[in-house]
């Protein structure tokens, strides 16, 4: 998980008691602390208590926001007690990043005048206005939350990973090598609408690809690190020796592009002329490209992309594009969820083994060498993918777990068996959505933190599946 780091910015109102900020300020700094991320909050003697009010307090308080700019990922405003709007807007409304809202509870015991915060009641001050200026924040369950609790902790490891979603698809760079893989009109995409929305999409003809594997030698130090990487990341023993060299030269291709375009994903057209004139399918270079950080779907498909990339960031770990494959016997909460062998590594049950790919070794064999074989883990996951529609992208998101249920041994590729909740009605929203046959999933259970950052910071919209 990537440390993130908050400015911190507290509320006053004059009538209140505005001794409790400096009790938040700390407050704070230990629960950022405990979270494991890091704080920046402005110097406690500039205003009366540490904390915002007037509007020319808020306007000092964007100004230090504004020196400090590119040092935050997202902004905490803190409510030790009831918050004065004026001063909230004014300093937070061109933050440019996510803002969360934490109001402090009263206590039974504490509600004379000297210790009554009425944060509870001041929290709906603030985010009217802000509804009012058109400046997007978070708010999270329980409605006031004390910062040393708990609950806060779950609240902040959601809105650090609302910031992570948001901050890293508000613009990016996602590659498409090669053309629609022809048989696929279920991957199309609209590259203006994805523009719109901040991605930019740079396009590379296979040709281009193979002239520059063509073009490596053999002993090139690039090719035989990349093979070194290839025997350190799964079980390439079954590759013969000059499939092996092919699919090295691809992967070192594909970084030149990553490289020189700075691409933070991509989509590949991986058959069928890579199996055809290299014999090779690229399936374990994407494999690794995912463990690595680097968004890499299969087929071009440049949607699944886009959700991969998100549910990247928001679980710090690997995600990976699969089919709706196959019913699981009776059960009709579960379904077997496959690709051939792109899925990361890291989210295998145990090392992976690079075979022939299957289904082209039945026409062609010795055309496949690449297929990442395994079985996906058991673990709680989210589902998401995402179509581009007149002019717009739009999202689903759902959650279930990978069961520990078996796949029989003559079931290629890598696979799971994932228990989803009311799973045929989903399906049935799919369809009559025109969703694709492909999902994406990631370890742990992130539906909630994509949908804000998705609805209330990049303007995608949403489907409600569930």
């Amino acid at each position: 998980m990537k440390k993130m780091t908050f400015a911190l910015c507290f509320a006053n109102r004059g009538f209140m008691p505005g001794e409790l900020i400096h009790g938040a300020r700390n407050d704070m700094a230990a629960a950022l602390t405990r979270a494991g991320h890091d704080y920046i909050m402005m110097d406690a003697e500039l205003t009366r208590y540490g904390g915002v009010e007037t509007r020319d307090e808020g306007r000092l308080y964007a100004r230090w926001l504004k020196e400090h700019e590119g040092l935050y990922d997202g902004v905490i405003f803190s409510m030790p007690i009831f918050a004065d709007e004026n001063g909230a807007i004014t300093a937070l409304q061109d933050a440019a990043v996510p803002i969360l809202m934490q109001a402090y509870p009263d206590e039974i015991g504490k509600l004379d005048f000297a210790h009554r915060r009425d944060a509870y009641c001041g929290k709906f001050s603030v985010t009217d206005v802000f509804c009012q200026y058109g400046v997007p924040f978070t708010v999270l369950k329980p409605h006031v939350v004390h910062p040393l609790s708990d609950r806060f902790q779950e609240n902040l490891r959601d809105f650090a990973a609302v910031c992570r979603v948001v901050n890293g698809m508000k613009r990016f760079n996602l590659g498409a090598i090669g053309a629609r893989t022809t048989a696929f009109k279920t991957v199309r995409f609209d590259e203006i609408a994805m523009q719109k929305h901040g991605i930019n999409v740079e396009s590379f003809d296979l040709s281009e690809l193979f002239a520059k594997v063509g073009a490596m030698g053999d002993s090139d130090p690039h090719v035989l690190a990349k093979i070194e990487r290839l025997r350190d990341y799964t079980d390439v023993d079954l590759v013969p020796g000059r499939n092996l060299l092919t699919l090295a030269k691809v992967g070192v291709a594909v970084d030149s592009y990553i490289d020189a375009y700075h691409l933070d994903a991509l989509a590949l057209r991986c058959w069928n002329e890579m199996e055809t004139y290299l014999r090779i399918c690229p399936c374990v270079l994407l494999s690794e490209l995912n463990d690595r950080g680097i968004t890499a779907s299969c087929e071009i498909d440049m949607c699944s992309a886009i959700t991969m990339r998100a549910m990247t960031l928001a679980s710090g770990g690997a995600s990976a594009v699969l089919d709706w494959n196959n019913n699981y016997g009776d059960d009709e909460d579960k379904v077997i969820l496959f690709h051939c062998g792109s899925t990361a590594q890291s989210l295998m049950a145990k090392r992976g083994t690079v075979t022939e790919h299957r289904m082209f070794a039945k026409s062609d064999p010795g055309s496949g060498w690449g297929s990442n074989e395994g079985r996906i883990r058991p673990m709680p996951i989210t589902i998401s993918n995402c179509q581009t529609l007149d002019g717009r992208i739009v999202v689903y998101a759902s959650e279930g777990r990978i069961t520990e249920d078996e796949i029989e041994e003559g079931f290629f590729g890598c696979g799971g068996v994932a228990e989803i909740p009311d799973l045929q009605s989903k399906l049935i929203r799919l369809a009559r959505g025109g969703f694709k046959h492909h999902t994406s999933i990631c370890e742990g259970h992130y539906k909630d933190v994509l949908k804000e950052a998705f609805t209330t910071y990049l303007g995608y919209d949403w489907v409600e599946i569930d």
